[in-house]
């Protein structure tokens, strides 16, 4: 089909005069237009149903892929999880790059954590501590602080 711009491909209405322009219609790309849905990437689970579910994985999580090819029956999701670990990487720099949300790539993690394919690397648990339990006197300066600005 050919606009009135001259182009062609498909067009949607630019509202104006019912002239054409030359954007491309939604649809393909990104995670609104993903083309599967999140829970037939997780298979319709939220958790890996198994003993590992007791692992505690936060946005701050380092993970490394011990291998590069995934075991037959891993989604294409899995695969490109293994890529993105090749070297150490968070879990929110992998749901970045994958443009899944966290709850998404946690499943992922833990059904490759189960397999041997991936190594969690945790904060310690005196870090962990400290982030669950926060001084208050210094939460209390930091928002004075920022007021302040």
């Amino acid at each position: 089909m050919t606009g009135a711009t001259g182009a062609t491909g498909p067009t949607e209405p630019s509202g104006v005069g019912g002239r054409r322009s030359r954007r491309p219609r939604r649809g393909g790309g990104g995670a609104a237009g993903r083309a599967v849905p999140l829970y037939i990437v997780t298979g319709g689970r939220s958790e890996s149903g198994d003993d590992l579910d007791s692992l505690l994985l936060d946005l701050v999580t380092l993970v490394v892929a011990r291998s590069t090819a995934p075991d037959a029956g891993h989604s294409p999701e899995h695969a490109a999880l293994l890529r993105v670990c090749q070297h150490p990487i968070s879990v929110a720099e992998i749901s970045a790059h994958l443009g899944l949300p966290f709850s998404a790539v946690t499943v992922l993690l833990k059904d490759l954590r189960a397999g041997g394919l991936v190594e969690l690397r945790h904060t310690r648990e005196a870090q962990r501590q400290a982030a669950a339990d926060p001084d208050i006197e210094t939460l209390k300066a930091l928002i004075d602080g920022l007021q302040r600005l």
